[in-house]
């Protein structure tokens, strides 16, 4: 049975997946709008300009992610029940629920080791962070609880699409291309492969963020770059094993701790 048989259009898949990533781009779109301060408007624009404006990139790339993700991802059999259906008798919510431990827990898991892993390596790039940077920044409560839905919907789902749906399924599927084991499914040395490309371009695309703070020095890139792509790395593994949807909550999952982290540096600071 060819891997396409049986799941809905490329048109309804695109669009699913297109439905899915909205509700992180709307997210971002109104912390955008809430928080940004009156003075950080550049000449020329409104506020809700401003925030309309910052969308069309994030939309521009999961459209992009979408489309790469409806072709490529069936036919190297990376699941996504809501974007695909189960594929049996049982119901979507059940396969989801199945799986729902194994993301939370991993996800949680995998948000304490970065912290750890964070503060381990602060020594080695503490001097690239000037003293004004590390003390600039006051969040109050409200500040990180604004901040939550864009964690949880635009991390834990839209990020998802775009770099685990779109991404890691179409290096998945040229890399199968490419070896030529066209009657088999993708070998695991080319899966691999995949996860590890788009969990460092991951940690990549975190890096001009970044950069409107403080100067990158390679420590700070490497430092970043690592970070991210431990993370990358888990949420593609449960991606190919498990589902999208397992990788898409276990991202949600992995932001409660880097979020109770945030609240408790609010309370002593």
């Amino acid at each position: 049975m060819s891997p396409t048989e049986n799941v809905p259009s490329f048109g309804k898949r695109f669009g699913l997946g297109l439905l899915l990533g909205l509700p992180g781009i709307l997210a971002l779109v109104g912390y955008i709008y809430l928080m940004t301060p009156a003075t950080a408007v550049p000449a020329g624009l409104s506020l809700p300009l401003l925030a309309v404006v910052s969308a069309i990139n994030p939309l521009l790339l999961l459209g992009v992610a979408c489309l790469l993700g409806a072709f490529a991802a069936p036919r190297v059999r990376l699941r996504s029940y809501a974007i695909e259906g189960s594929g049996t008798d049982d119901g979507i919510w059940q396969h989801l629920r199945a799986e729902a431990g194994l993301a939370v827990g991993s996800g949680i898991i995998g948000g304490i080791l970065i912290v750890v892993l964070d503060a381990m390596l602060m020594p080695f790039v503490a001097q690239d962070l000037p003293q004004s940077v590390l003390g600039a920044t006051r969040p109050t409560v409200l500040d990180v609880l604004a901040y939550a839905p864009v964690r949880f919907l635009y991390g834990g789902i839209t990020e998802e699409l775009m770099l685990r749906f779109g991404l890691m399924s179409v290096l998945v599927y040229a890399g199968w291309r490419v070896t030529g084991r066209r009657t088999d499914g993708p070998q695991p040395r080319v899966v691999w492969f995949a996860i590890v490309v788009s969990a460092v371009l991951f940690g990549v695309g975190h890096l001009p963020a970044l950069a409107q703070s403080v100067a990158l020095t390679p420590a700070l890139v490497a430092r970043t770059v690592l970070l991210n792509a431990v993370a990358g790395v888990l949420f593609g593994w449960l991606y190919w094993r498990r589902s999208l949807e397992t990788a898409m909550v276990a991202h949600a999952s992995f932001h409660v701790p880097l979020l109770v982290l945030s609240l408790v540096q609010v309370a002593v600071l």
